[in-house]
């Protein structure tokens, strides 16, 4: 597919992103209908409503491409994809239905293992990522666009890590420590890969967890924007795997973090 392709594509979901993101808030405001997956995950009317607006539009704008959602995805049958969209319409579900602000809208379309486009919306923020093409990272916040470049936004010599969770494991924490990071920030959802892009924060380390559809729209734009992204045995982090399970990850805004 050409960029330009790429570029017409991801513009052209924008406009559904935004009333996702509207409809999520307005769901939220009127009170969700929370039930129970097999997995004991919580969904909402709100992910479910979210999954269907964006599910249609890259329907109606690419038909002939596989679709693999969270929420319609069967972990029983085994992928064999390589060229595919990946959908998690709401990362974050339990930060959505507690009310907070860094829950995620997400969509990646994934060719040859490579998340190549993607789109990252977070409502809450009024901020929207997207991405079409190595060097073509954007943020659009308050009706201005960006380009994003990994640009470091800490003083120099602060070194931020970003965490999935309060307490980090010392396997993270020494990794971390590899880096001179002197300070961490718990952050939840696919926010994190898109604040690296945006060059506000500097790295995040993670083991084994979560599934591809949480990670590779958030990849794409930190990637495109310049981040460096491997696993933590600095293999190549790519896509389309049987169970779609990740491996271990280590995003950095850049080789060096003081830059």
């Amino acid at each position: 597919m050409k960029i330009e392709d790429l570029k017409n594509i991801s513009e052209k979901l924008i406009d559904t992103f935004n009333q996702a993101g509207r409809e999520s808030i307005e769901l939220y405001s009127k009170g969700l209908k929370i039930t129970i997956k097999e997995d004991k995950s919580p969904v909402s009317n709100g992910d479910l409503r979210v999954n269907e607006l964006i599910t249609n539009k890259i329907k109606e704008l690419t038909p002939n491409i596989p679709i693999v959602s969270e929420e319609t995805v069967n972990l029983k049958v085994k992928n064999t994809f390589k060229t595919f969209w990946l959908i998690d319409p709401i990362d974050g579900t339990k930060e959505y239905i507690a009310g907070r602000d860094e829950y995620t809208l997400n969509a990646a379309l994934v060719i040859n293992k490579v998340p190549v486009l993607g789109i990252v919306g977070v409502p809450k923020k009024e901020r929207l990522f997207y991405t079409y093409a190595p060097g073509e990272s954007y943020l659009i916040e308050f009706g201005s666009k960006k380009k994003l470049n990994c640009e470091k936004q800490q003083p120099k010599g602060k070194i931020v890590a970003l965490s999935s969770v309060v307490k980090p494991s010392d396997m993270i924490l020494n990794k971390l420590k590899e880096f001179n990071v002197n300070s961490i920030v718990k952050m939840a959802s696919s926010y994190k890969f898109c604040v690296i892009a945006a060059g506000e924060y500097d790295i995040y380390a993670a083991r084994e967890r979560a599934n591809e559809w949480d990670y590779a729209a958030g990849h794409a734009i930190a990637q495109n924007a310049g981040a460096i992204i491997k696993t933590l045995d600095e293999k190549p982090f790519l896509y389309g795997k049987a169970d779609y399970r990740n491996p271990s990850l280590l995003i950095k805004r850049s080789e060096n973090l003081n830059d």
